[in-house]
């Protein structure tokens, strides 16, 4: 399953350090975090979709307290 959102992210490092954490998460498949657009997109396992969002969430913001993720 892949799936859009707009985020906000108020650093590009953070943004690339957050994108790399993610990606490392097990079922995910891509994930592309655009500081410019602010916007997210992850693409993971479908029967383990939202657990992996809330875990991707919650990785960010241990990056980067500000981060969040619209619409979850």
């Amino acid at each position: 399953m892949k799936k859009k959102f707009e985020c906000e992210i108020d650093c590009a490092n953070c943004a690339a350090k957050i994108q790399e954490a993610i990606g490392k998460i097990p079922g995910v498949q891509s994930v592309k975090l655009n500081f410019m657009m602010q916007k997210f997109t992850l693409e993971a396992e479908d029967d383990r979709f939202e657990e992996i969002l809330q875990e991707a969430i919650r990785i960010g913001k241990t990056i980067e307290p500000d981060f969040a993720v619209k619409g979850v």
